[in-house]
């Protein structure tokens, strides 16, 4: 993912609510979230790249979700994958706390990650590039695009607001935060960050939908998890026009594994 807000225990209804962008080259090949023939414990996306995914969702509700963290230097060729970590997550027996642990002298290895991780029970961040690895969050909204929990980018704050303010009415209907997933606005360029990559791409990339002929938004996602167990997950594929190009939605009542609707 590259664009993030979180709900975590706030909403009457949700235990966790997530709205995410996905960005990237339109010629690196993926397919939508569904189980995975060969980790059928996993719904989730992947990158048929690498192998990975950005965001997914076991049977026991535990999911996990990461963004790249922006930076100049290029990652070393022999750097493991990053969309590992979440199958990794998954595949274990651990909660976050844990498996953050085990994983934190693997870190330098890596290149720049932001990591989300929930059970039933908590929430964690952990980040490389962080003075701080890991860390539980509390309940409340959060963000995350592609630096550090919380930094107040444009983009970041007209989602997070967004969903903020759709808990604080304890809203049901989640076309609000579909809306502003497709947010193609681009911030003022006097109010965005230098992260090294020029001005050009700055302004680019502040849209929290982000439209260019070679690098993109190629899905948006939104994610219940209701108090009761029950399960709606939808992600909404585009391609390089910006024009949907798909759509997986999966819905499970508590103690079911999701099924496809339509």
């Amino acid at each position: 993912m590259c664009l993030v807000a979180l709900a975590w225990d706030i909403h009457p209804r949700y235990r966790a609510i997530v709205v995410a962008n996905r960005d990237e080259y339109h010629a690196r090949t993926a397919a939508p979230v569904a189980p995975w023939p060969d980790a059928p414990h996993l719904l989730a996306g992947r990158d048929l790249q690498a192998g990975g995914t950005w965001f997914a969702l076991d049977r026991q509700r535990r999911f996990g979700l990461i963004t790249n963290y922006r930076e100049r230097a290029r990652p070393r060729r022999s750097a493991p994958t990053r969309g590992r970590l979440i199958v990794d997550y998954l595949a274990s027996a651990s909660g976050p706390e844990r498996f953050l642990a085990d994983l934190a002298d693997d870190t330098p290895g890596y290149a720049g990650f932001n990591l989300l991780l929930a059970d039933e029970h908590e929430l964690w961040y952990a980040s490389n590039r962080s003075d701080r690895y890991a860390r539980a969050l509390e309940r409340g909204v959060h963000g995350l695009s592609n630096h550090t929990l919380d930094t107040p980018w444009p983009k970041l704050a007209r989602l997070r607001d967004t969903l903020q303010d759709w808990v604080t009415a304890a809203a049901d209907d989640p076309a609000p935060l579909w809306r502003a997933l497709d947010d193609r606005r681009r911030a003022d360029p006097g109010s965005l960050p230098n992260t090294g990559i020029g001005a050009e791409w700055e302004h680019i990339l502040s849209a929290p939908f982000v439209m260019h002929a070679e690098y993109g938004t190629r899905c948006s996602s939104v994610l219940l998890l209701g108090r009761d167990g029950s399960v709606d997950f939808e992600e909404r594929s585009f391609d390089a026009a910006g024009l949907q190009s798909g759509c997986a939605r999966w819905h499970a009542a508590p103690g079911e594994w999701p099924h496809a609707t339509h």
